[in-house]
């Protein structure tokens, strides 16, 4: 029995996700990053927000364009305490977090939408923008130092072409329609047997988002045997760093099994690594 895409997970979102102070499991970690010299209390050279968020730019970015409030963004970062206590670190796990940028605490929310692509910047947020004295959670002003490393519409607005496929994508004899939204890099394809890992959403063509890996900002892995016949075939078109857009047609899709989206189905897919 193939799998109903990873067996359709949920968009069940955590009402604050912790920028993201989940405890981290497995190997013992690695040493703690050591707090910037003015992790006690904001600089006089930190702008404050009206909400008394502190920030101050530590690395400029690019352009001018800004993440808006439902945005999905990309980040490494690194937090502490105010007595120099490092809490959590993408950074120190080698791994920067996707995730939207209204499902966070209030200090990220706010913060963030100042920064441009490729600027990182520290910032003070004072408890009422944190976690509020929520137990389990780190207490009091937290600093954060956050490099923004690109952004995103939310996959809760679907793509401009997600009716039909446009004229310029590209048809495969079997009828599944694809195009580029990002390149990748070197020229090896995953094979049927390969195991991927990726980043995808899914929309009916009337818009609406079904299923995303992006908005519950963890990667799916599985057999690329294992799924519907339009990602198999799909996904072996890509190269690691891709970003693709499928127009699966339901003959290659769920072929009007119940309980499962019907008709085409529109995915957003990042291939992220393989193994053969």
């Amino acid at each position: 029995m193939r799998l109903s895409l990873v067996t359709l997970f949920t968009l069940l979102l955590a009402p604050a996700l912790l920028p993201l102070a989940s405890a981290i499991q497995g190997p013992p970690r690695p040493a703690p990053l050591p707090p910037p010299p003015d992790v006690a209390a904001p600089p006089k050279d930190a702008v404050t927000q009206a909400s008394g968020l502190a920030s101050k730019v530590l690395t400029p970015g690019s352009g001018t364009a800004k993440p808006g409030p439902t945005d999905m963004v990309t980040v490494h970062y690194t937090g502490w305490t105010t007595d120099g206590k490092m809490f959590d670190s993408s950074l120190v796990r080698k791994e920067p977090n996707t995730f939207p940028l209204d499902r966070v605490i209030k200090g990220w929310g706010e913060g963030v939408q100042l920064m441009t692509a490729g600027e990182k910047r520290r910032l003070w947020i004072p408890e009422a923008l944190a976690y509020k004295g929520q137990a389990g959670r780190p207490a009091g002003m937290l600093v954060f130092d956050i490099e923004l490393l690109e952004f995103s519409p939310a996959p809760t607005t679907p793509p401009a072409d997600v009716a039909a496929p446009p004229s310029d994508a590209k048809v495969t004899p079997s009828g599944l329609a694809y195009k580029t939204i990002k390149a990748g890099t070197g020229t090896e394809h995953p094979k049927k047997s390969s195991r991927v890992t990726v980043h995808y959403s899914g929309w009916q063509t009337n818009g609406k988002l079904f299923d995303s890996s992006v908005m519950r900002g963890q990667p799916a892995s599985f057999g690329l045997g294992d799924v519907i016949e339009g990602w198999t075939e799909g996904v072996q078109l890509m190269v690691v760093g891709e970003k693709m857009r499928f127009w699966i047609p339901e003959k290659l899709a769920y072929k009007g099994q119940a309980g499962v989206p019907s008709g085409m189905l529109v995915f957003d897919v990042e291939l992220i690594s393989y193994r053969d």
